[in-house]
């Protein structure tokens, strides 16, 4: 059979995106071709031109940007026997990733080339719409949690052990906090998480055990007084501002002198001499290096299909469906430009 292509192709940096034809790939060894059902928007997608130098140095253009994407697998390239032509899925997309760093593998196209081991199936009480907001905030979530350069955490799976410690996320309403949450709790881990109190009862629906106003001038010793003498695994934290905090709750905390931060190190603030000060080491994830390690293959295909099917993992934040077709999506992009809140802006095609 042979298949037609569309893609929403940025030309150079700082161009306008522009809807196009495609060649279609087909998979190589390890891959799927997913036909593109639903994309999401990420900060990663609307970069200004300035910024893709330093952000996105090896980027060849033209480009096919997009992360987060769920539809239906067309084909199937050899030795993969997981997944079959008519499954529906979610994937992580990495045609910017510096590894990858090709169009065809970009989520803004109809026909998009994904990595086997970075695809999930979708039940079928999960709208494909809902389904596009979690690859890239999921994959952030667990490289920082669970990859040993950064907190290094036991793996989530059903039924956990108790761990007895706790997880902090400085960020917990955020694409990335709401899978932070999920995934340490389904670890086996106390989940402490900040927010703004209008998100508290959504961030304790998802599993934390505790939640605290971000911008309440007392957070460090709330949070200090509810992890207690348990040990602190770890802290992820996410957005501007999360840093300081975060440094000051990790010194002093019981074993608590790892944070991995999701903000890029490009954006961080804090001076290296404030944590190496208080003895605690700061990671900066790219939510991308999951697939090229164990922990990539342990989330998407060993934990995340039963947990979607049982319930025990939920689509968050969530979905805002905001347009529909490609040449929707630079129009979603401005929206992100404008604001988001605890929810995740979704283009179908």
């Amino acid at each position: 059979m042979t298949r037609s292509n569309t893609a929403l192709w940025l030309p150079k940096p700082g161009a306008p995106l522009e809807v196009g034809p495609a060649p279609y790939t087909p998979p190589a060894a390890g891959e799927v071709v997913v036909r593109v059902r639903a994309v999401a928007v990420n900060p990663i997608d609307n970069l200004p031109g300035f910024l893709y130098r330093p952000a996105l140095p090896w980027l060849s253009f033209p480009a096919v940007l997009g992360s987060d994407l769920a539809g239906e697998v067309v084909e199937t390239g050899p030795g993969v026997t997981r997944l079959r032509p008519g499954d529906r899925v979610l994937g992580h997309a990495f045609g910017v990733d510096r590894s990858r760093n090709r169009p065809a593998e970009g989520a803004f196209q109809q026909h998009a080339v994904l990595l086997e081991h970075m695809v999930c199936p979708v039940p079928a009480s999960l709208p494909l719409s809902h389904a596009a907001v979690l690859p890239l905030a999921l994959s952030t979530a667990a490289t920082g949690l669970f990859q040993p350069d950064h907190l290094g955490l036991a793996l989530p799976g059903p039924d956990p052990a108790d761990r007895g410690a706790a997880v902090l996320v400085w960020g917990g309403s955020t694409s990335v906090g709401t899978n932070a949450v999920q995934l340490a709790r389904n670890a086996g881990y106390r989940v402490l998480a900040t927010a703004s109190p209008h998100n508290f009862d959504r961030l304790r629906a998802l599993g934390a055990a505790h939640t605290v106003d971000r911008n309440s001038p007392t957070a460090v010793p709330e949070l200090l007084e509810l992890i207690g003498g348990e040990p602190l695994a770890g802290t992820l934290a996410i957005g501007a501002g999360s840093l300081r905090p975060a440094v000051r709750i990790a010194a002093r905390a019981p074993g608590g002198g790892r944070i991995a931060s999701a903000r890029p190190a490009l954006f961080t603030r804090v001076p290296g001499w404030l944590a190496r000060r208080h003895g605690v080491r700061v990671s900066s994830i790219w939510g991308g290096t999951l697939k090229d390690n164990e922990v990539g293959p342990a989330v998407y295909t060993g934990f995340l299909p039963a947990a979607l099917a049982s319930g025990a993992y939920r689509a968050a934040p969530d979905a805002a469906v905001v347009g529909h077709g490609l040449a929707a999506v630079p129009e979603a992009l401005r929206e992100l430009r404008a604001g988001v809140c605890a929810r995740k802006l979704v283009v179908t095609l």
